[in-house]
């Protein structure tokens, strides 16, 4: 739970315990007002909590990590270890949770439309508000989240159906991101039109409580979408470079039988790459990198071969050089290299690496 969680749950009992409560409930003791205030508050974040729950197990299902639900002053967040793998996945984790807060809604309201038929006593009349209450803040949590604006669930609805359409999820990010900043600040202007107006007493005062609101998520989901749309900036610029006007394209090569002592004086040293293709006869058959000379011994150095620390070549480690350097960068983290050597017709075109492209990134910002 983040601290600003604490502050909106005070909020939430407070204003159901001084204005919602009387109002449907009148002649209660105030003490009353406030237990049913926070019973009220804790049963509307559990709503919350299902939501974001609803989320994670359909994440779960496609083998997407949840490192963790945030519980916050906006409602919650679950963390995904990694994005979607397709559009479907991100369709239907996407509408998870806004179905279990329809569900809920709906579950809620009939509930209360059969205790209120059946009993009629006033003892039922506390249970029949709350419940009428859960019922509608789940059913408007349902539908806020169905908004095409990212990072809410419908922009990322959206987002599956331009990643779909357009077979560019970065491109589609970016999409949705700009949706989201525009019904943010759609958002903030509503609220700022209720306030004037309860100000000048076209409204109710209750209402300047719901403008202040609306500017509130308004803000949040403008500078969420914002955010979004800085991050994946870098991605689209890489999505668009190949890997071919990155690479070293002087690529010097090692052979399996020299010594690991030689290649530090002679290469690594001499040369400043931190990465070398091991090569036999025109066959790759590894590479050998500053961090597998840095796990042997500096005494047994000049005693073993190149061949018996290097990690030996495999698809994971050549890439055409006409692939982006997005495609490049995903190949490295799932296999947990700093670089790979590109390859054209059986032969070694180049060698493309995290610096390099660190290097590139930099420069085309300056």
């Amino acid at each position: 739970m983040h601290a600003s969680w604490f502050v909106v749950f005070f909020f939430v009992t407070w204003s159901l315990a001084t204005g919602y409560l009387p109002d449907t409930l009148p002649d209660l003791p105030a003490p009353r007002y406030w237990g049913m205030g926070s019973v009220a508050a804790i049963l509307l974040f559990l709503s919350v909590l299902l939501h974001e729950l609803g989320h994670s197990y359909v994440a779960l299902r496609y083998k997407i990590p949840i490192k963790q639900i945030t519980l916050f002053i906006f409602g919650g967040m679950a963390h995904m270890g990694k994005e979607p793998p397709s559009p479907r996945a991100e369709f239907l984790i996407a509408m998870a949770g806004p179905v279990v807060s329809l569900i809920l809604g709906a579950v809620c309201l009939g509930g209360t439309m059969v205790v209120e038929a059946l009993f009629a006593q006033p003892q039922a009349q506390g249970l029949i508000v709350l419940g009428r209450l859960l019922g509608m803040v789940n059913v408007q949590l349902g539908l806020f989240n169905l908004i095409p604006g990212f990072p809410l669930d419908g922009g990322r609805v959206l987002r599956a159906g331009l990643w779909a359409r357009n077979k560019d999820f970065t491109r589609a990010t970016s999409q949705a991101a700009l949706m989201g900043i525009g019904f943010g600040i759609a958002l903030g202007l509503i609220g700022a039109v209720l306030i004037v107006g309860a100000w000048a007493d076209f409204l109710g005062q209750s209402i300047a409580t719901n403008g202040v609101w609306l500017i509130f998520i308004g803000a949040f989901l403008f500078s969420a979408a914002l955010a979004s749309k800085r991050q994946v900036a870098p991605r689209m610029l890489l999505t668009s470079v190949t890997v071919r006007e990155v690479m070293v394209q002087r690529v010097v090569t090692l052979p399996p039988d020299m010594t690991v002592q030689d290649a530090v004086d002679h290469y690594f040293i001499a040369q400043g790459y931190g990465e070398f293709p091991v090569c036999e006869e025109g066959q790759v058959l590894g590479v050998v990198t500053v961090r597998d000379v840095h796990a042997l011994p500096t005494t047994l150095w000049p005693w073993r071969r190149l061949r018996e620390i290097m990690k030996p070549t495999s698809t994971d480690f050549c890439i055409p050089p006409d692939r982006s350097i997005m495609q490049a960068m995903d190949l490295m983290a799932q296999s947990g290299v700093d670089c790979l050597v590109a390859m054209e017709n059986g032969e070694i075109v180049g060698l493309i690496t995290r610096s390099a492209i660190a290097q590139y990134v930099q420069l085309h910002n300056a």
